[in-house]
This record gives C-alpha cells, sequence and structure tokens, in this order.
C-alpha cells in the first residue's frame, strides 16, 4: 500500500507500510542508478542472475526498490570488498 509519493529532483519516492512494520522508501531506477553506479541494463542483467534485489511492482508500468533493500546491498558489497582484500 503506497502512503504518499512526491517528486525530488525529477525523481518519484514513495513511502509504504509493509506489514505494518513502520515506514519504507521506494527507489526507482534513477535513484538506484546514482546509489550504486550501476547503468540500467547492469541492474537488470544482475536482478535476473539473482544479483541484486528483485524490484517491486508499483502499477502497471511502474516498479521501484525498497531502498533498505539497495542499502543492504551496497553494504554487502562494501564487507566481500573488504574480506576479499584480506586474503
Amino acid at each position: 500500500m503506497i502512503l504518499f509519493h512526491r517528486c525530488v529532483n525529477k525523481i518519484w519516492l514513495y513511502a509504504t507500510k509493509i506489514n505494518g512494520a513502520g515506514m519504507h522508501k521506494i527507489l526507482r531506477l534513477p535513484e538506484v542508478m546514482k546509489n550504486t553506479g550501476l547503468a540500467r541494463s547492469t541492474i537488470y542483467k544482475m536482478v535476473a542472475a539473482n544479483n541484486f534485489p528483485v524490484q517491486i511492482s508499483l502499477g502497471v508500468k511502474s516498479v521501484g526498490w525498497l531502498e533498505s533493500d539497495i542499502q543492504n546491498w551496497i553494504q554487502d558489497r562494501i564487507s566481500q570488498s573488504k574480506t576479499e582484500v584480506k586474503t
């Protein structure tokens, strides 16, 4: 259930409530690209290969990603990178 949405710097942000667990921010593709540094095609290739969080449907032609999923994915990459450097 989308509680509200707004446009910030031409990027639509959505806030949802999931299972009464509180507010979750949904990022659209341009914001995901900005946060990860990945290109659109790379994101979708990685989703298909189960190497990136799966998008959620916001409507018939609209998808987004939970900000927490993207943040966790980035943190996993950072942790993985530090582990590889130590070995």
